[in-house]
């Protein structure tokens, strides 16, 4: 196997499952060279406990976009930095993250329900009166998301299928790489707008409660570029999860029922449709900060550091049948939302929309099946977010 073999094994899967190349690198090599340029090598993790190790360590390892963009041109440009959370350090993480948890907490998270389930029920009212056949990504899977974002932030109800398709927008690739870059350009002009008005008169949602609070110690910019990490963050991982575990429950008849009629079941079959499915198959980069030994492996300073976050998640050493969905599973927790400092903070609410969603489908529907074939559900190939390109169903 050479240093450059396969540099796509990360985004490669086989329906849900990851290619049997990347069990071999986690069993032979699990810090393995991805790709090699001179004297600079890029890292591919793949085991848990080295996984977590990495993820863990904000000493040793950087996230800042500024290591991007000084890897890639040799400078730092601020105006292509996205800001938000995912590309931040400590100092400036600390902050930022400190305002936002308050902002997903239990009882946060209560008072939006009632609202999510609304949401919820009344795209399946649209599904059930256009009637079958449908596409479950286009009229379940990708609103939802959208809408309890929109809830999140506070974008005003008069606005919100302008945002809905601003933020479906920027996850669309057929137009090529420059249309997505614009759908993203003008997610964040909005974003920016959203925000002055926000200013001047605080709304009821996330970016009212941010500038009530912190008024003075966060810029409109920084506004922005959290509002939008939360669009990227729970806008497409959900989505993702959302259409894959439908097809899974679909596959799986006798799992379904149980999650359609037992309450109590649903919670931890969720909990093991995120790990199983891993929708974020890597990590944010990190940049090594100095020169240290992982798993054995010399990494020099500066060096980029990918985590197959599905990798560890089906990492053997966790337990058996770890290719199986297997509900209320014990050992480790998994890393579908990451670790460590830049765990997910949106992890709460994305587990109540698809608690919430998964039981009202099937309820909604209990006749709902495939409309085609198994093998012709289409896969997003090479995607950082894995997913479906469509799921078409009848009832």
């Amino acid at each position: 196997m050479s240093d450059t073999e396969f540099p796509l094994v990360q985004f490669l899967r086989e329906g849900m499952d990851p290619v049997a190349e990347l069990a071999r690198i986690r069993a032979e090599k699990p810090v393995y060279p991805l790709h090699v340029q001179g004297d600079s090598t890029i890292w591919f993790v793949t085991r848990y406990e080295d996984v977590r190790a990495v993820l863990g360590d904000a000493d040793r390892f950087s996230n800042h976009f500024a290591n991007i963009t000084a890897a890639t041109e040799g400078k730092h440009n601020t105006e292509e930095d996205p800001g938000g959370l995912g590309f931040r350090d400590p100092p400036e993480h600390t902050r930022l993250r400190k305002m936002l948890t308050p902002e997903f907490t239990v009882r946060k998270m209560r008072r939006l329900e009632p609202r999510i389930e609304q949401i919820v029920n009344e795209r399946l009212d649209e599904i059930e009166k256009a009637g079958p056949p449908a596409d479950l990504v286009e009229s379940f899977a990708l609103p939802i998301p959208s809408l309890v974002v929109c809830e999140l932030l506070g974008v005003p109800y008069a606005e919100r299928a302008e945002f809905l398709k601003l933020s479906t927008d920027r996850f669309d690739f057929s137009g090529g790489p420059e249309a997505s870059l614009q759908a993203i350009n003008d997610s964040m002009a909005y974003l920016t707008e959203l925000v002055k008005r926000e200013r001047s008169n605080p709304g009821d949602g996330l970016l009212g409660s941010l500038i009530r609070e912190h008024g003075d110690e966060i810029s409109d910019r920084e506004l922005a570029s959290l509002a939008d990490g939360m669009l990227t963050g729970g806008h497409d991982t959900t989505t993702s999860m959302l259409a894959l575990g439908t097809l899974w429950l679909l596959q799986h008849p006798e799992q379904l029922a149980r999650v359609r009629d037992q309450e109590d079941y649903v919670a931890p079959m969720v909990e093991e449709l995120l790990r199983y499915m891993t929708v974020v198959q890597v990590a944010f980069p990190r940049f090594a900060k100095e020169d240290l030994v992982l798993a054995g492996q010399p990494i020099k300073k500066g060096e980029m550091v990918l985590c197959s976050l599905i990798g560890a998640n089906r990492d053997p050493a966790l337990g058996p049948d770890m290719d199986e969905v297997k509900p209320g599973r014990e050992g480790p927790s998994h890393l579908a939302f990451g670790h460590g400092i830049h765990h997910c903070i949106g992890a709460p609410l994305a587990r109540l929309e698809l608690k919430i969603a998964f039981p009202a489908l099937l309820r909604r529907f209990p006749g709902l099946r495939l409309a085609v074939p198994e093998e012709e559900i289409a896969y997003r190939p090479l995607s950082i977010v894995y997913g479906l390109t469509s799921l078409p169903v009848t009832w």
